[in-house]
């Protein structure tokens, strides 16, 4: 099952990059905060027709959830709102790069102390350097992605 879920959340990634490169597109056309809308817009009804027809939970219990647990809908919002904006100033792998960095970084903090009732995974020095690779490969990207708008600019 382990393998299973690294393939779903491996395309994911893949359909998420690719939701980055078209949102940052549309931001050019429509606007960010309106293509944004329409991203949730659109989640909420098709969430909406699954929820009619494969839902098997309540969704009123979600007004009895602790009222921590339901910040995770503003987060969400801040996240493609804020890969919105970013997509069309640094392209999609520097989005891509810098949201996944992020994620590690707060990732290794939940992890080592067991916020929000997760798991507790010790930091160690394979972590470390992990997130280190990662930041390094958001340096090579972050200079290759200036390199290259300079070389458009001078075209």
């Amino acid at each position: 099952m382990g393998l299973f879920m690294i393939l779903f959340t491996f395309l994911g990634g893949i359909t998420l990059s690719a939701q980055s490169s078209v949102n940052g597109s549309l931001s050019r056309k429509a606007g960010t905060l309106e293509t944004t809308l329409l991203t949730f817009l659109t989640g909420t009804m098709f969430l909406t027709i699954f929820i009619l027809f494969f839902g098997k939970g309540n969704v009123l219990a979600l007004l009895d959830a602790p009222k921590w647990q339901l910040s995770a809908a503003f987060l969400g919002t801040m996240y493609l709102l804020l890969t919105v904006m970013a997509v069309p100033r640094i392209g999609v792998i520097g989005t891509t790069i810098s949201g996944i960095a992020g994620q590690l970084v707060i990732g290794l903090i939940i992890d080592h102390f067991g916020w929000f009732n997760s798991l507790v995974i010790e930091l160690d020095s394979k972590r470390i350097f992990a997130l280190l690779f990662m930041l390094i490969a958001l340096y090579f990207i972050y200079k290759g992605n200036k390199r290259s708008n300079q070389e458009t600019e001078a075209l």
